[in-house]
């Protein structure tokens, strides 16, 4: 990768660390508002959730510091929509992993061919936030559906 390629994978892998920071915050509120029957096994996934964001945003992090960049001391967006119904926290939480698989397939266009390690990297991270998309999208369905959430 030349230096500008380098520079705007960079600035990528800031974002994305920023967005899965936002992820910890967003998720750790979320499992605080989960009330009712099932708030243990949500209020479980939800931790878990915000657990994997720090890990990601960690490995974004670590990949900067490998590319020579600094990483960001920010944190991506964070909306309080007052709502905390699992499925309006479900359908933003939809919303928020959409965000950050285009962020991952941003950095796979960038390094497509110039880097083994971000591309490799950017695959990786597509694949888990495609399964995690699908995952809150049965999730959104009722029981018995088949065909996909639409929001």
């Amino acid at each position: 990768m030349n230096d500008q390629e380098t520079q705007q994978a960079v600035g990528i892998l800031n974002r994305i660390m920023e967005h899965e920071l936002a992820g910890v915050v967003r998720y750790t509120h979320y499992a605080l508002m989960i009330y009712g029957f099932n708030r243990i096994p949500i209020v479980s996934w939800l931790k878990g959730n915000a657990d994997e964001s720090l890990a990601h945003a960690h490995k974004a992090g670590e990949l900067v510091t490998l590319l020579g960049g600094h990483p960001s001391l920010k944190i991506g967006t964070l909306l309080e929509t007052e709502k905390h119904d699992v499925g309006d926290i479900l359908r933003e939480s939809l919303e928020h992993e959409k965000a950050a698989v285009a962020s991952y397939y941003e950095l796979l266009k960038v390094s497509e061919g110039k880097s083994i390690l971000l591309e490799e990297y950017a695959r990786e991270m597509i694949v888990g936030e495609e399964l995690h998309l699908d995952e809150v999208n049965k999730m959104l369905r009722k029981a018995g559906d088949v065909q996909p959430f639409r929001s």
